[in-house]
């Protein structure tokens, strides 16, 4: 089962996605960009602070990085679960932040192209506020996306969640301020029902 874990930068991904690791020692964890060894080429010029590229470069990397995950690791692992942090709609989601004009019909089109007509089976959306997100991210160095703003990740996240919503897929949609372990419980029975 194909699970993506989507959300803007600091809502807590990574910290859910290894309390399930810890407990389904079988799950395939992976993330986007970066999955492959082609993808973290890719991560490195799209996080690249010295290295800033067009809207349109930019979204067809994230589809080129999403082909090459899809091959090589979530097609051939089709029998287990494979959890990513990040996914389509987050590459979605940025493109239309970026590009509010583009159809969206035609940028779903092309995700699902690349992968092979398989979407994720459920999706598990965090969901921030200005003031969590202001706290978390001032405690890290920023990559190219992050210093776009927190007016801006927050039209991203507003974006997930009207694609989410757009597509039809199944998605859980949760308050990333809530503490750790009610997150991982609420997630748990997610994926186990």
């Amino acid at each position: 089962m194909y699970i993506l874990f989507e959300g803007i930068d600091t809502t807590g991904k990574t910290t859910q996605i290894e309390k399930l690791k810890s407990i389904y020692p079988d799950i395939v964890s992976t993330k986007e960009p970066g999955g492959t060894l082609l993808g973290e080429k890719i991560r490195e010029i799209l996080l690249d602070r010295d290295f800033e590229i067009s809207t349109n470069a930019e979204f067809l990397l994230f589809l080129s990085d999403r082909a090459e995950h899809y091959e090589k690791v979530i097609k051939p692992n089709n029998d287990k679960i494979v959890i990513s942090d990040r996914g389509f709609i987050s590459g979605l989601a940025y493109a239309f932040t970026n590009c509010p004009s583009t159809n969206l019909e035609y940028l779903v089109g092309l995700n699902r192209f690349v992968l092979g007509g398989e979407f994720p089976k459920k999706i598990v959306f965090f969901v921030t506020n200005k003031d969590t997100l202001l706290s978390r991210i001032n405690s890290k160095n920023h990559d190219i996306i992050e210093s776009r703003g927190i007016e801006y990740l927050l039209k991203v996240q507003e974006n997930m969640e009207f694609i989410l919503n757009k597509v039809g897929l199944d998605f859980l949609k949760l308050d990333a301020n809530l503490d750790i372990e009610s997150l991982h419980m609420k997630i748990k029975d997610y994926i186990n029902d």
